[in-house]
C-alpha cells in the first residue's frame, strides 16, 4: 500500500522584473508528500536557484495527511547533497492546486492521472511523471527564448507534442515508493530522484 507520506515544501518568489511572462509554476506530486514529492521538489529548487524570481516550486500528496514532517532519511539526504531540507509539512493535492500549476512532476503513473482526473483540461499537456518527463523534455526546443518563464513554458509544450510519439517505447516510468522498504532500497529511490532531477533542470537552464 502506497502511504509515502511526506511533507509539503512551498517556495514562492516574487514576479521577475517587469512582470511580462507570469512566474512558472511546478506542482511535485506523489502519495504521502513524505519521501519522493518533497525530495524532487527541493533539489529542483535547489538546481534552479538562477531562476528563483521566475518559479514557484510546490509539492503535495493523492493521499498526504496535512503535517506530516518530511522523512528523516530524505532530510539527512538533502544536507549531504548541500541542500538545507525546508517545509510546512505534507498536504493533500488538489483540483486548485492543479489548475495553478504549468508544470505537474508526479512520482509514479497514478500521480499524473490523479492530476489529470482533477482537472482534465489543464493538467492534460502539462502533467508527466518525473521520469517521464526526464526523457521527452529538449532543450533545444526552447532555443532562442531568453525570459526563463516563458522558456519553460516552450519546454513542457515540447514534451508534450513528443509525448505521443515516443511513448510506448518509454518503457518504466515509476519511481517507486521507498516506504517500508530496506534502508538500502530507499537510498536507491533518492539517488534515482536526484539523477532525474539533474536531467531535468539541465534541459531548463538557459544554454
Amino acid at each position: 500500500m502506497n502511504t509515502d507520506i511526506a511533507p509539503h515544501v512551498l517556495v514562492s518568489f516574487s514576479s521577475p522584473p517587469g512582470g511580462c511572462v507570469p512566474p512558472f509554476r511546478v506542482l511535485v506530486v506523489c502519495t504521502g508528500n513524505v519521501y519522493r514529492s518533497p525530495l524532487a521538489e527541493c533539489l529542483l529548487r535547489h538546481q534552479l536557484l538562477e531562476y528563483r524570481q521566475m518559479i514557484h516550486l510546490s509539492s503535495a500528496g493523492t493521499r498526504a495527511v496535512a503535517g506530516m514532517p518530511m522523512a528523516a532519511v530524505v532530510a539527512s539526504f538533502l544536507l549531504g547533497r548541500g541542500v538545507q531540507p525546508s517545509g510546512m509539512g505534507s498536504c493533500r493535492l488538489t483540483k486548485e492546486m492543479v489548475e495553478d500549476a504549468d508544470l505537474v512532476l508526479g512520482a509514479a503513473t497514478e500521480h499524473r492521472e490523479a492530476a489529470v482526473r482533477l482537472s482534465p483540461v489543464r493538467a492534460l499537456s502539462r502533467a508527466f511523471t518525473f521520469r517521464e518527463f526526464a526523457r521527452l523534455v529538449r532543450s533545444e526546443d526552447a532555443a532562442g527564448v531568453v525570459d526563463p518563464a516563458a522558456r519553460f513554458v516552450t519546454l513542457v509544450q515540447g514534451a508534450a507534442a513528443r509525448r505521443g510519439a515516443v511513448s510506448t517505447r518509454m518503457g518504466d516510468v515509476d519511481v517507486n515508493d521507498p516506504l517500508g522498504v530496506p534502508p538500502s532500497q530507499v537510498h536507491e529511490c533518492l539517488v534515482q530522484i536526484e539523477e532525474i532531477v539533474e536531467r531535468i533542470a539541465a534541459a531548463m537552464r538557459t544554454s
